[in-house]
C-alpha cells in the first residue's frame, strides 16, 4: 500500500515538499452531474439571472485558478489551461472540466475544483425552481504526467 504524503512519519499533516520534483506537462479531467427535472431543464436558457451554463463555466474557471486557497494543503500551480465544459442532457447538465499546467505536481484538485464549482453555480442558478437539484458523481476522469504515471477512469 502506498504511503500517503500529506502526513509526516508521526502522522501530522503537512503540504508535501515538491521543491525536488521535475518540473513537467501535466493534464487532469474530471467530471460532475447536476440531476434536475425536465421542466427545470427546458427553464436554463431563460433564466433570469442570466445563462446558468455560461456562468457556471466561468466559475469553475475561476475556482480552479483559486484551489490552493480552498483546499489546504494543496499547491499554488502557475495553471497554463482551463477549461469546462456544460451539456445539457435528458436528466441534467454534465460538467466536464480540463486542467493543465507545467510544474513538479499535478493538477487533479484544480480539474476536480473546477467540475465542484460549477456544479454549484449551475444549483445556485436553478434552485428557484426545485430545491431537489442534486450534484451528483464529482470524480476524476483522467491524469497525464508526473512520477505516478498516467490514470484513465474505467
Amino acid at each position: 500500500m502506498k504511503k500517503l504524503s500529506h502526513y509526516d512519519s508521526a502522522g501530522t499533516p503537512r503540504m508535501v515538499d515538491v521543491s525536488g520534483k521535475a518540473q513537467t506537462s501535466r493534464t487532469a479531467r474530471a467530471h460532475a452531474f447536476v440531476r434536475m427535472k425536465p421542466s427545470v431543464l427546458k427553464q436554463l436558457r431563460s433564466n433570469p439571472k442570466g445563462d446558468p451554463l455560461g456562468v457556471s463555466r466561468i466559475a469553475g474557471i475561476q475556482a480552479a485558478k483559486k484551489t490552493s486557497e480552498l483546499i489546504p494543503l494543496c499547491h499554488p500551480l502557475p495553471l497554463s489551461h482551463v477549461d469546462v465544459e456544460c451539456r445539457v442532457e435528458a436528466k441534467g447538465v454534465r460538467i466536464t472540466s480540463t486542467a493543465t499546467t507545467t510544474g513538479p505536481t499535478g493538477v487533479e484538485m484544480e480539474a476536480l475544483t473546477a467540475a465542484a464549482a460549477a456544479a454549484l453555480t449551475v444549483y445556485d442558478m436553478t434552485k428557484a425552481l426545485d430545491k431537489a437539484i442534486e450534484i451528483q458523481d464529482l470524480y476524476l476522469l483522467s491524469k497525464t504526467g508526473g512520477k505516478s504515471g498516467d490514470y484513465r477512469r474505467k
